[in-house]
């Protein structure tokens, strides 16, 4: 659980408060195996309210033991991992039954960053975080780019007239290089447990 509080910004793929926008929070909440409820924006918000959060928030959820969480730090850049490896398979696999939930296996990462980012550099953010997570489970060994599940999200303070936010997250920007190595250093020890 992150208590982010006021003056903060996220842009998640989460279940609960997801897209971009002012999120005082942010939830990865471990669910068991087979998880078998259709409304997890319902349920998380129940948890949320039953932890007295309060406020907008972002919630995720895994099948993961959320107390194994990995985390890493770079230049100011928090990342954490929750890895759940045991369904994983590439991105742009062939069409599957998409009626059937997909079974849990997930990969929630998330990020904290000192520095405000502008909307493009937020999306700009969660595309390096991810290409960071898929770099991270191949050098683990993996033959994968994650799990049908994975989300992440990507808090930072929100901008003002005094810091506008940075325009860029790619990898060889300043902000998003920390972040790859942050993601990548947590997603690969996370991943190593595993296997």
């Amino acid at each position: 659980m992150w208590r982010l509080g006021p003056g903060w910004r996220v842009c998640s793929s989460a279940v609960l408060g997801g897209g971009i926008g002012p999120r005082e929070w942010i939830l990865n909440a471990q669910v068991p195996g087979g998880y078998p409820r259709m409304d997890p924006d319902r349920h998380l918000a129940a948890i949320a309210a039953a932890e007295h959060l309060t406020g907008p928030g972002a919630g995720l959820m895994t099948a993961a033991d959320v107390t194994a969480y990995t985390t890493a730090t770079d230049e100011g850049v928090t990342a954490t991992a929750t890895c759940g490896l045991g369904v994983r398979g590439w991105a742009a696999a062939p069409a599957e039954d998409t009626e059937t939930p997909p079974r849990p296996g997930t990969v929630n990462i998330v990020v904290t960053l000192p520095v405000p980012l502008s909307d493009a550099a937020f999306v700009n953010a969660v595309a390096t975080a991810t290409e960071a997570k898929v770099q991270a489970l191949l050098d683990a060994g993996l033959d994968c780019s994650g799990t049908p599940t994975d989300a992440v999200c990507v808090a930072a303070p929100s901008p003002g007239s005094a810091a506008p936010g940075e325009p860029f997250a790619g990898p060889r920007s300043p902000w998003g290089a920390r972040l790859a190595r942050a993601v990548h250093a947590a997603v690969l020890e996370g991943a190593l447990r595993q296997f």
